[in-house]
């Protein structure tokens, strides 16, 4: 994708409807003796319909907090959340939420999963369980659709939990590194299904990561968090990455150019180049190996 291509691309995507806002979000927290910490200051940016968002940043700059304050799990501090412009006050069936452990009803089959916050808005049974396995057909599960979550495996158990999410037709669908318990080859998969179904859905989706290589692959923009510092007493906004590579991608388009040069961007901005330290550790022979290392 040429770089003119691309900054079209993006200039339509701010043409679209802002579906997700936040508007000086912070999120502070008691400590025992007292004080308070601060995991989130000063957070702001916005969510075009039909976006694929992820958020990456090292650990302890308030990614997970900021994806429960989305979803309305958590309250913020300061500042606000809004959806199609309504401030969030909690949680809604306009925002789907997909965590990393595996939150499926065990006593439920994956239809019976699929089928519970359809039945929960008022819909008919016959019709949740039409609506139910036609969204278990989208992924690819129909042979285990009266399954039980012990007798799938981990990508299994995450493509029924993405679905149940889609099922209450979200505007936003929220996920909460889904990805991360899986082995590397399932994760893969699970990326490239993930694309597929966000292609033919009408949904936004913001999904946290601490891969920098799954960020690039599935996000059109990048949201870096940074870590507190000297300079920020919490969890901050400090980039937003555009990433030059068309929308129809896969797994494939890893090694291109302009995928490495996105990811060597983020990894400067997530890793700078750390200070040498000065200090030394004390020395303690825990050993008469003999054998020096």
């Amino acid at each position: 994708m040429s770089a003119f291509s691309a900054s079209e691309r993006f200039r339509q995507i701010r043409t679209r409807p802002v579906v997700l806002e936040t508007r000086g979000l912070g999120k502070e927290f008691g400590r025992t003796d007292g004080g308070t910490a601060i995991a989130l200051k000063d957070v702001n940016f916005t969510v075009h319909r039909r976006e694929f968002i992820t958020v990456i940043g090292p650990s302890g700059c308030g990614k997970s907090t900021l994806v429960r304050i989305l979803a309305g799990l958590e309250q913020a501090t300061t500042g606000e959340v809004l959806v199609d412009g309504a401030p969030v006050h909690g949680p809604g069936r306009d925002r789907g939420m997909v965590f990393q452990g595996y939150t499926l009803f065990p006593w439920l089959t994956v239809v019976k999963n699929v089928m519970f916050g359809l039945l929960m808005g008022g819909m008919a049974k016959e019709q949740a369980e039409r609506e139910a396995m036609q969204w278990i057909e989208m992924v690819g599960l129909q042979k285990f659709a009266h399954a039980y979550p012990y007798q799938l495996s981990g990508g299994m158990k995450q493509r029924v939990a993405i679905v149940r999410a889609l099922a209450n037709n979200p505007r936003i669908l929220l996920m909460d590194e889904p990805f991360g318990a899986l082995d590397p080859q399932t994760r893969m998969q699970m990326q490239s299904y993930l694309l597929q179904i966000w292609r033919n859905v009408n949904v936004t989706i913001v999904f946290i990561t601490h891969d920098l290589d799954e960020a690039v692959l599935l996000a059109g923009r990048i949201i870096v968090l940074g870590a507190a510092d000297d300079a920020h007493p919490g969890g901050h906004l400090i980039d937003i990455v555009e990433v030059p590579l068309s929308p129809q991608r896969d797994v494939d388009i890893l090694g291109d150019p302009l995928f490495q040069a996105t990811r060597a961007k983020l990894d400067a901005l997530v890793h700078p180049p750390a200070q040498v330290a000065t200090d030394h550790l004390p020395m303690l022979k825990m050993t008469e190996a003999g054998d020096e290392v």
